[in-house]
């Protein structure tokens, strides 16, 4: 996938996997297809009130396509239920000035979600509700209203891996696995 629209659900820095996913859904199996749905009815459900409702109550998926985050992302634990639950909720990338390695890995492992760097603080320009198309390819995320755009961070071999579904499904379509 090189091109991502939707709105964008905005947060700030240190985004923690307390936040992403509460503990106490980690019950659930993301390889169960109903509890993985689940999972993603409850994506990003830690987060302060202020900021709103990334999937809203009683709904399983999110409105939001994208994610605009500042510095720090996913910081915290190591659990992989973190980008999956943002996944399944419906979202597809999240756009950072940075990450915590192990989410980022993460990300990439499971093939459920983009995690793309940009160098600027888009998250204090940009506002939850707008439009945006995410331009892989050519390496912007632009605000649709504005048309103001902004420069990110190609993530190389890594978005093969991720639009193959994560390590294994990669390593199964290359031939490295069978």
């Amino acid at each position: 996938m090189n091109v991502i629209t939707g709105k964008i659900f905005v947060v700030g820095d240190n985004i923690d996997t307390d936040q992403i996913i509460p503990a106490h859904y980690l019950n659930l199996v993301p390889t169960n297809p109903s509890e993985l749905e689940q999972l993603g009815s409850h994506a990003l459900s830690g987060l302060p009130d202020a900021l709103g409702r990334f999937v809203p109550e009683g709904a399983m998926k999110t409105p939001y396509t994208i994610i605009v985050g500042g510095r720090n992302f996913g910081c915290g634990s190591s659990r992989e239920h973190a980008p999956i639950s943002i996944g399944a909720a419906g979202a597809k990338a999240v756009v950072a000035e940075s990450y915590a390695r192990i989410f980022f890995r993460n990300c990439i492992a499971t093939g459920a979600l983009y995690p793309v760097e940009s160098d600027r603080r888009i998250c204090d320009e940009a506002k939850t509700g707008d439009e945006a198309v995410l331009d892989m390819g050519a390496g912007t995320l632009t605000l649709t209203a504005s048309g103001k755009s902004f420069q990110v961070r190609p993530i190389g071999a890594a978005k093969d891996v991720i639009d193959n579904g994560g390590l294994f499904e990669h390593a199964r379509k290359s031939g490295m696995l069978k």
